[in-house]
């Protein structure tokens, strides 16, 4: 079986380092993933660089990348803007994302939940328009910090009604590191139900973002996100860490006997790269320990 992994390294893995990084480095990343064989890239953020001047120079970045056929190249966006922005930089890929919650929606998007939903439905609409693939991220899946404990329910009806209007897939992403794997699966399978592709977005701030993609996978997720060298968080919740990291992902999948088509010593090379660049250790691991053939091969 194969897994799609989404890098969202250039994204966000980079919207919440101290140190930004200017959009000729971030194209390089774009390029040395493309290289290492990953298929799709969160390029870029089409957001205010006022509120994440990490992501300023999107446009920019979209223009310095040295794309390949082979892969497709998203950016995410929060609003009809952030589409418009994204769509003029000739993405293959806008990825809608919104929190299921009021208080964090309003916090990162400046809008409740219901309007955040109707543009979710506007955007897959144009989407179809305009020829562009479109994912809808529902984020805070599975715990909001300002809410608590998010219920399956609540989930699943936001992604019923986006799910009406027929995006490409839906992401389930623990914005903030509390999901554990039974959640994951009624999350998975329900949205499965719709007849979507499913996809997860985890972090590891609590040391449970590998056992959710493996229940993940094991539910029917076909697409995982992750960020190389294990960078990342979100500016607008506190204490989200991390990603998981995409070596990390690619040397589980791999010991499990899933195919994800990426060049695990090459994305080694890319995370170290990433770290100098960033002047620190990032929370991978595999590109520290290195691979274990005997798993791995």
């Amino acid at each position: 079986m194969r897994v799609e992994i989404v890098d969202v390294g250039p994204r966000d893995g980079l919207q919440n380092e101290e140190k930004t990084l200017p959009p000729e480095v971030r194209a390089e990343l774009c390029d040395r993933l493309a290289a290492a064989g990953v298929s799709r890239i969160e390029a870029a953020s089409f957001v205010n660089p006022k509120r994440v001047p990490q992501m300023a120079g999107a446009e920019e970045v979209m223009g310095k990348i040295n794309r390949r056929p082979d892969t497709r190249y998203a950016g995410m966006a929060l609003n009809e803007r952030g589409y418009e922005r994204a769509t003029s930089s000739g993405v293959d890929e806008v990825r809608y994302a919104f929190p299921v919650t009021e208080t964090f929606a309003r916090r990162n998007q400046n809008m409740g939940v219901e309007e955040a939903t109707e543009v979710a439905t506007r955007l897959v609409r144009r989407a179809h328009s305009d020829g562009v693939r479109i994912s809808v991220t529902l984020a805070v899946a599975f715990g909001c910090p300002f809410e608590g404990r998010v219920e399956p329910k609540t989930v699943l009806e936001i992604a019923e009604r986006v799910g009406a209007a027929r995006p490409d897939e839906i992401v389930l992403a623990d914005t903030v590191g509390v999901g554990v794997p039974s959640q994951v699966g009624e999350l998975v399978e329900g949205v499965h139900k719709l007849g979507i592709t499913a996809g997860c977005h985890f972090h590891n701030t609590r040391n449970t973002g590998f056992a959710n993609a493996v229940a993940a996978i094991e539910a029917g997720a076909s697409v995982l996100d992750a960020s190389v060298g294990g960078a990342g968080g979100c500016p607008f919740a506190p204490r989200s860490t991390g990603n998981i990291a995409t070596e990390d992902l690619v040397y589980l999948l791999r010991g499990m006997g899933y195919e994800t088509g990426i060049d695990l010593e090459a994305l080694i090379d890319c995370a170290e790269w990433l770290a100098s660049h960033l002047g620190k250790e990032l929370p991978g691991q595999v590109y520290k320990a290195g691979v274990f053939e005997p798993v791995s091969g």
